[in-house]
């Protein structure tokens, strides 16, 4: 399996992604037919399998004001901590701490900006049994307005993941503007691993999600923006 050297368990590396959706049914079609998942119940959670490892997990969106997003959690041993070192940072807390059962425990936050991301202490379940392989989470792309206030943020959030002596960042920051238009609000793009880009957008297309943005090339790799079937968008990356 290729991986960092910082473990999922290091606080600020990113450890699991969700998506939450409208129909989870449709959800696990899509995306069992574009990336080969299987899937598993987790209590109210389904949890997807590649080759018979965790990669991520869907759930429905229980309140149709919320968007349908894919949302990214990075790894913490203390949630509580961390919470109030957000929040001192000018950040804001979106939900507090829940237990998943002897699973872990998950929070939602944003930063200064306003874009939204998850905490995960883990239990039982660390977090990515497989990534940066085909199928599997392989990057985030934080796109911000002010780049330089999201590395301050970041920074000293999660020093030890991004410059830690260990650290192999699979997290990065942009301007929104490089890729999307100006009004589009600050947001985490989450990033699974491809082998044939061609390939991929081929299955997106024929199963009913649709490119957002076209292949361009990054410094972590080609990437393509794309929404499933029922708008939540995520990227494709190959390397």
């Amino acid at each position: 399996m290729a991986e960092n050297r910082a473990s999922v368990r290091t606080e600020g590396v990113p450890c699991w992604v969700d998506a939450q959706l409208p129909d989870v049914e449709a959800g696990k079609r899509f995306y069992g037919e574009l990336f080969g998942w299987s899937f598993e119940e987790k209590g109210a959670l389904v949890q997807a399998l590649c080759d018979g490892e965790p990669v991520a997990s869907l759930a429905h969106k229980a309140d149709g004001r919320m968007p349908t997003v894919w949302t990214v959690y990075f790894a913490t041993p203390y949630v509580h901590a961390l919470l109030a070192r957000i929040h001192a940072a000018g950040g804001q807390v979106i939900t507090a701490p829940v237990p998943v059962g002897e699973l872990g425990t998950t929070a939602l936050a944003a930063d200064p900006e306003g874009a939204v991301f998850g905490l995960w202490q883990g239990g039982t379940h660390p977090g990515f049994g497989r990534r940066h392989e085909p199928g599997s989470f392989a990057w985030a792309e934080l796109y911000a307005r002010d780049t330089a206030v999201a590395n301050a943020f970041y920074g000293n959030l999660f020093r030890e993941a991004l410059f830690g002596p260990d650290a192999a960042p699979d997290f990065g920051r942009a301007a929104v503007a490089e890729v999307f238009p100006a009004e589009m609000p600050p947001h985490f793009l989450v990033h699974f691993a491809v082998e044939d880009m061609e390939a991929a957008l081929g299955t997106v297309n024929r199963i009913g999600g649709r490119v957002q943005v076209p292949p361009f090339d990054t410094s972590y790799g080609n990437v393509a923006v794309v929404t499933d079937n029922q708008g939540a968008s995520f990227a494709l990356l190959r390397k």
